[in-house]
């Protein structure tokens, strides 16, 4: 097998947030990856928990500096790195003062669903598809998890669909349990579009916008989707199924990254 370039975008990865079945598989698929010799990238959110000093967080000036306009508002993308050194990896960091500093990941410390998540969604896609531009680093897999990075199936296959890094890539999404229990604004498609892409792009969603719908639409902008837990919804297995998109199921043995790295290379 030729090395691959492979993008990891998710919502979590352990040490930096407490252990979950995503951070924790987050940890170790990238670093199993790049020992099999692939060339891999990280990116994450940078959670307002997150120490920066504890975790050696540094901002990447270079990177800095971009403002996204997301619902008639600028918002500074901020993009800071750190290494986990026992596994010789660096992980991007996507920060914003409104977005994700101070704030926890879908609830407050009250334990109430942000009324921005879908706003958040955007910026977050968005700033992980602008900095790899930047990094001039163009992937062969892009391997999103988690519902943060629900939109970079659909912004790969339109807005970015002509940029020179993402032009051949294949996107795989993995998908979890539910991540939260609101419905999105009914606004939302509306604030979707970037760059030359038109609302209409992304074809319509399942109303109300809520997680089942956000997983759909990742789902149908993929090339292939992996279950990482064992009772992933059969809703949207079906649906995948349906759209003939390529599936890898949950394995009683567990999701060795041997296994995925095998279905990447059936894509």
């Amino acid at each position: 097998m030729s090395e691959k370039k492979i993008l990891f975008i998710t919502d979590q990865i352990s040490p930096f947030v407490a252990s979950s079945p995503i951070a924790d598989y987050c940890r170790l698929l990238p670093q199993s990856i790049q020992e099999s010799g692939n060339e891999i990238r990280t990116f994450m959110p940078k959670w307002g928990p997150i120490n920066e000093r504890r975790n050696q967080l540094h901002e990447v000036i270079r990177l800095s500096g971009m403002n996204l306009i997301i619902n008639d508002t600028d918002h500074p993308l901020i993009i800071k790195v750190a290494s986990l050194q026992s596994a010789r990896i660096q992980v991007y960091f996507i920060d914003n003062d409104d977005y994700f500093q101070n704030r926890l990941q879908t609830r407050d410390k009250n334990g109430v669903e942000y009324q921005d998540n879908d706003e958040r969604t955007i910026f977050f896609a968005r700033g992980v598809l602008e900095t790899v531009k930047k990094l001039r680093w163009n992937p062969d897999i892009i391997h999103c998890h988690g519902w943060l990075s629900a939109l970079i199936p659909l912004y790969i296959k339109t807005a970015y669909k002509e940029e020179p890094a993402f032009r051949s890539a294949k996107v795989v999404y993995s998908l979890y349990d539910k991540a939260f229990d609101g419905v999105f604004h009914d606004y939302y498609p509306d604030i979707i579009p970037a760059k030359d892409m038109q609302a209409s792009d992304a074809g319509t969603f399942d109303l109300p916008i809520d997680y089942n719908s956000l997983m759909k639409k990742a789902i149908e902008f993929s090339d292939g989707i992996i279950c990482n837990v064992p009772d992933v919804d059969q809703e949207l297995t079906l649906y995948a199924k349906a759209r003939k998109v390529k599936i890898m199921r949950y394995l009683k043995s567990g999701m060795k990254p041997e296994k995925v790295n095998a279905f990447y290379n059936k894509l």
